[in-house]
């Protein structure tokens, strides 16, 4: 089934949850969320960002990863991040919808990307917050294709990319993977006569090789690496980068965690960034009043323990959502 209003194949399915009572009070986050609906048109005058009414939307696609030669099972993340969030306390001010998911399948990377990116564009011209629920960080290129297809950006909004993984994903390769995504945005962005503003915490060096690290400094990328990364250092270097934009787009390679902390993911982290320095840049960035668009991606259900990883995927977005 394909949603044409909003370009997605699966739609919204029924959240569970523990229940404790109807009233506020009890309420759970599979009690708040309500079904996607599409507005006729695009918001004349759109909320602030930190407003915005949240749009779930999936991307079940573990094709880029497969490509990039890791360990598919990313296509099932979409349902492990809702199954994990459901039961959770509701405490957002936003109203939170679910526009259910765009899939991939018979490996068309390309083609689900693009669906994606339109979805996600009409979520933001309706003034709404999209949350996108990958997939391999393949999902952020589908986000870039959403959020430059947007009016905003074509108007002139100027928009960061800040990527919280412990690689670059800047490789030259014949075929766009998980791999590739912020050299396609590089590319995209200078035929559109931009510049990409791409900053990323929690570099790993010795899971980026020489070449990686020479195409960031011939993008003018901003890194700061996972040793480096105390929540002085990272509050530090997250509020320079917000200081440069109007708006940004989250991505969240859930790879950035350490293995014990996420250990279902494609590439488990031997070190890693520690929890509380990633949930307090979230904070960090849910408090700038400039997030734009936000993508989790990298959950691998298949391997994850105790649903570990997605429990912090989910803690993560409701960190973000307030």
């Amino acid at each position: 089934m394909v949603t044409a209003a909003l370009f997605v194949d699966v739609p919204p399915l029924p959240w569970t949850g523990r229940f404790d009572g109807d009233g506020a009070e009890h309420r759970r986050w599979w009690q708040a969320v309500t079904a996607y609906a599409p507005p006729a048109s695009a918001a004349a005058h759109p909320a602030p960002f930190s407003s915005r009414t949240a749009v779930i939307l999936g991307f079940g696609s573990d094709e880029g990863v497969r490509r990039n030669k890791g360990r598919p099972g990313a296509a099932a993340a979409p349902a492990a991040i809702r199954a994990a969030l459901g039961p959770l306390a509701f405490h957002s001010g936003r109203d939170v919808l679910d526009a259910g998911d765009v899939t991939v399948r018979d490996g068309s990377l390309e083609a689900g990307q693009a669906r994606a990116g339109q979805a996600i564009s009409r979520i933001i011209d309706a003034g709404q917050l999209p949350v996108v629920l990958g997939g391999g960080h393949e999902t952020a290129f589908a986000s870039y294709l959403g959020v430059a297809g947007s009016a905003a950006v074509r108007e002139g909004l100027r928009v960061g990319v800040l990527n919280l993984d412990a690689h670059f994903d800047l490789r030259d390769e014949p075929v766009p993977s998980s791999g590739t995504p912020f050299l396609q945005m590089a590319r995209a962005e200078a035929a559109a006569g931009r510049e990409l503003r791409y900053a990323v915490v929690g570099i790993s060096e010795p899971n980026n090789t020489r070449a990686l690290f020479r195409t960031a400094e011939e993008l003018g990328v901003d890194y700061l690496l996972d040793e480096d990364c105390t929540a002085e250092a990272a509050q530090s270097f997250v509020a320079e980068f917000l200081a440069q934009v109007d708006a940004l787009y989250l991505t969240i390679d859930l790879d950035v965690l350490p293995a014990s902390v996420a250990p279902g993911v494609s590439a488990p982290a031997a070190y890693g960034v520690p929890l509380p320095v990633i949930s307090s840049v979230c904070r960090q960035v849910a408090a700038s009043g400039k997030l734009l668009h936000l993508d989790v991606a990298e959950l691998n259900p298949e391997f994850d323990i105790d649903a570990r990883t997605a429990k912090v995927a989910a803690r993560l977005i409701t960190t973000l959502l307030g």
